[in-house]
């Protein structure tokens, strides 16, 4: 049920697949092209699909209500980023279970509280993939992290007030992450 305040959808016929294509396999991510047909004037156009793993991010704060960030170089941009913990959901995984696995591989922090702050559909023009932000509250180092293979992480704390300058001033630039952060601001507006 749908309140008086929420804009009215149009309705829309779907996309009807006529081929799927051909799939390449590139352990993160698989990728291939689909032959569709546009229900409005059913010309027939190819799309791109890419299937890969529901992710998770987490924005943890310390007890000094300091962030636990991470740097990392990013291939896609050749160069690194600063960002929150985060990473694949394993396969039947639990995306809470996946936050603090990730952030205590990535970071060696624990948190003491973890909540869920939503999803987001990463690019839904092209991947069916969801990315799930959690809140990890009370967060404490417990080891030196264990980072996956191919993943070559730096720890930094950052207070939590500079998270706007951070953005603004192009220090987070990583879409998710900014997104995280305007989840986690949604919340606590919602709280007041």
């Amino acid at each position: 049920m749908s309140s008086a305040s929420e804009p009215k959808a149009p309705s829309l016929k779907p996309w009807l697949r006529l081929r799927r294509g051909l799939e390449h396999d590139f352990g993160v991510v698989k990728v291939r092209e689909d032959r569709v047909v546009d229900p409005r004037t059913q010309q027939e156009h190819p799309r791109v699909r890419m299937e890969c793993a529901d992710w998770v991010n987490v924005i943890a704060v310390t007890k000094q209500d300091e962030l636990v960030m991470v740097r990392q170089f990013r291939f896609g941009i050749d160069a690194p980023t600063l960002e929150v913990p985060g990473g694949c959901i394993d396969e039947g995984e639990d995306p809470a279970v996946a936050a603090a696995r990730e952030l205590e591989e990535e970071t060696g922090y624990r948190a003491g509280r973890l909540e869920s702050l939503g999803a987001v559909h990463p690019n839904p023009a092209f991947q069916p993939n969801r990315c799930h932000t959690f809140l990890a509250l009370d967060c404490e180092r417990v080891s030196d992290g264990h980072p996956d293979d191919g993943e070559d992480i730096a720890v930094e704390l950052h207070p939590r007030a500079d998270v706007p300058r951070l953005i603004l001033e192009g220090h987070i630039t990583h879409s998710l992450v900014v997104v995280a952060f305007f989840l986690e601001r949604l919340r606590a507006e919602g709280r007041r």
